[in-house]
């Protein structure tokens, strides 16, 4: 067969782009090719190892010792990788190599518990416990990626400074909405923050709250059950002012246990053990109730903003939902590979339309491998296997404990057992 021409290829693309415009179903197809393409010919090109027994700022021994990555992050040309130990090192990226930078722990005694990428203004946040507190208390620290460049984390600042984060106090980074909601147990107070500049907005004393969740422009605050077990009061607030846009109350059975309760814009959704979910519209009172038989109670959610939907994690198993109660996706081959669920292994593209995971092989390899699929067909758009014979493949892609997929230049990052971060990549450079 001959190559193809210059000419064919232009007709080729103008025919693509007149179907995406003239028809939803070729927008999708579209899509999928897209990203078929993009997905193609991956290969473990970079490995990257945390551990580092002769690092001299680390004190605590069990930071000098081999753990799994929990998490990683990355921003532009820098990687974030996490371990269970508590270590955290930041890498390079790029044309000028893929070094190690420096480590985040810039106290000998500091253990990493997370990390948070905030883009509101180009930084990393870490939150920390450390050793002279007997590890029980959150410390934030917010280090902009200039100074990470520069190998200089110690020129960061502390967050929250005020606030006693001891357990079961806790931080929460809202991305969405940019803002900051701490819990100081010792106060009892909850109080929300600019995500930008970290000033403090406003605060809420109540101590009657069990839970808050955030959705896209509200809070919604869930009380303790009533004394007699026949409704949980519900108050909805504005994330921007605090103020109460609405106050209900949800009727339960008395002796069925709370399954969970979560909000997604105007969608309150209920479900107690062994009872039918119930999807409330919270501006209408129109109420939807899926039976318990169709709906299992799911370990995780994640709620798709931009597309309406919402995904359910019940061991290996990711469903894509409507707020109608429908399922609307069947996936061809996105089996997680983890029972648990660990939204650490699966990443979720800015457009809300691919889920990258870490999966159980359709033949029932020994080894896992990664999963791209679309959430809107639940098409497998494309896999990364070890190549027959490759023992660094094989390797590399044994018990992954951590995935993150970098957007901007289109790489898929994995961790491992053993501490390792290993970079898959379809370019040429290194």
């Amino acid at each position: 067969m001959r190559p193809p021409t210059r000419r064919m290829v232009e007709v080729n693309v103008a025919r693509k782009l007149a179907q995406r415009e003239t028809s939803c179903q070729a927008n999708l197809a579209f899509d999928r090719s897209n990203a078929k393409e993009k997905f193609r010919d991956y290969e473990l090109c970079v490995h990257l190892d945390t551990h580092d027994p002769k690092a001299s700022n680390l004190k605590l021994p069990f930071l000098k010792k081999r753990s799994k990555i929990l998490e990683i992050v990355a921003a532009k040309d820098v990687i974030f990788a996490l371990a269970a130990s508590g270590v955290c090192v930041a890498y390079s990226r790029g044309h000028l190599g893929n070094d190690r930078l420096c480590f985040l722990n810039v106290s000998p005694y500091e253990v990493i518990r997370s990390l948070f990428f905030n883009k509101a203004n180009n930084s990393i946040i870490t939150v920390s416990v450390y050793k002279q507190d007997n590890f029980s208390s959150l410390n934030c620290r917010s280090t902009p990626l200039e100074y990470i460049r520069r190998k200089e984390p110690a020129s960061g600042f502390s967050l929250f400074d005020t606030e006693s984060l001891r357990f079961p106090g806790f931080v929460e980074f809202d991305d969405v909405n940019g803002k900051v909601l701490t819990y100081s147990a010792a106060d009892k107070i909850y109080k929300v923050w600019d995500l930008k500049n970290y000033t403090h907005l406003y605060s809420i004393t109540d101590d009657s709250i069990s839970e808050i969740k955030i959705s896209p422009g509200i809070m919604l605050l869930i009380y303790h059950k009533c004394p007699s077990g026949a409704h949980v009061p519900l108050k909805i607030l504005s994330i921007d002012t605090g103020d109460v846009l609405l106050s209900f109350k949800h009727q339960l059975h008395r002796s069925k246990k709370m399954d969970f309760i979560e909000q997604f814009n105007e969608k309150l959704l209920v479900k107690q053990e062994h009872e039918s979910l119930h999807i409330i519209d919270i501006r209408t009172g129109e109420r939807t109730e899926v039976a318990s038989s169709h709906f299992l109670t799911p370990s995780a959610f994640i709620f798709l903003y931009e597309n309406q939907l919402f995904l359910t994690f019940r061991q290996r198993n990711v469903s894509v939902w409507n707020f109608r109660g429908e399922k609307v996706t069947t996936f061809e081959d996105h089996t997680l590979w983890h029972p648990d669920s660990n939204t650490n292994n699966i990443y979720i593209t800015s457009q809300q339309d691919l889920i990258i995971s870490y999966c159980q092989q359709a033949d029932g390899e020994a080894v896992g491998s990664i999963n791209v699929s679309s959430i809107l067909d639940g098409s497998c758009l494309a896999r990364i296997r070890p190549k027959a014979g490759d023992a660094e493949q094989l390797l590399a892609l044994e018990d992954v404990t951590a995935l993150f997929y970098n957007e901007d230049r289109n790489e898929i990052y994995t961790g491992n057992k053993d501490g390792k971060v290993h970079i898959w990549s379809n370019e040429t450079a290194p």
